[in-house]
């Protein structure tokens, strides 16, 4: 089984674009179902094995969502085989995977944003919070930049995002020039947008050590991540009238209803409207 788990894993590396992570997380759930199948060929799998599979996921309390993942990775597995003609039915296809309830995005307020944005003596944290804020890309497209993927010019920057899928995003004058005067006083020449102290490309981690400095520092009684900065870029849009669509393309999210979580984030400013503006409010 385990060469067949290397060529699906190929296979959506390859063909489908799928990200380090992603791929992980795969192999790991595949590689369990292996161990439970012990000397079992997976072409003698059927719909009461993946049912003792997942009363044994289930027994290792496990969260749903951690649950359905596995089983997803299965299902995608199994459809593979089935296609590739390795299994003639895809014993998942009658598997039912629980419907999980989508917790709502954490943000910052405006006022907490401009807080922690301010906060920076230096000149590359002011950059990086800046462009984070200003563009809403993920933490990993951040240190994936390069500067010539930044159009000072135009105010546009090309961002590689998941699925090795590129787009170009707007960035605002504030955080072009905080990255101008990082670019010219920094140390280190390189390709690479964003530098540690030796010189070499930032990483995930270090920006979430540059983060949380600051909310020490500020003494800011709430946890922030990076992701905080993505959340609160498309809340806040959406709060000043921009519309769904257009987050959604600035977000770079492949379906409108991955976006559409936030629509439930502005319910309070819908509701400030409400009063303001109904007669009989």
């Amino acid at each position: 089984m385990i060469s067949h788990i290397q060529k699906f894993l190929s296979y959506l590396e390859i063909e489908k674009n799928y990200s380090h992570h992603t791929l992980l997380n795969y192999r790991l759930d595949l590689e369990e179902f292996a161990r439970f199948l012990g000397e079992e060929p997976v072409e003698s799998v059927v719909y009461p094995t993946l049912r003792r599979f997942l009363a044994q996921i289930r027994g290792q309390d496990l969260k749903p969502r951690s649950v359905a993942r596995k089983l997803s990775s299965l299902r995608s597995f199994l459809k593979y085989l089935q296609r590739e003609g390795v299994i003639k039915n895809n014993p998942a296809a009658l598997l039912m995977t629980p419907k999980l309830d989508k917790p709502l995005p954490h943000f910052l307020s405006e006022e907490e944003a401009a807080q922690i944005i301010e906060a920076p003596s230096s000149l590359r944290d002011k950059a990086i919070f800046e462009t984070l804020y200003s563009t809403g890309i993920r933490v990993s497209e951040l240190v994936g930049l390069d500067v010539d993927h930044v159009d000072f010019f135009s105010n546009i920057v090309r961002v590689m995002g998941k699925g090795k899928k590129e787009r170009l995003v707007p960035i605002g004058d504030k955080a072009l020039e905080s990255m101008k005067q990082y670019i010219d006083a920094r140390a280190h020449q390189s390709r690479a947008l964003f530098l540690n102290k030796s010189g070499g490309r930032l990483s995930d981690r270090g920006v979430r050590n540059i983060i949380n400095k600051y909310i020490l520092r500020e003494a800011m009684a709430r946890h922030v991540t990076p992701h905080m900065f993505r959340h609160s870029f498309a809340t806040h849009l959406l709060n000043r009238g921009a519309d769904l669509r257009s987050v959604q393309e600035l977000l770079g999210h492949v379906n409108l209803s991955t976006t559409q979580i936030y629509t439930h984030l502005t319910t309070d400013k819908l509701k400030s409207v409400y009063d303001k503006a109904h007669p009989r409010a």
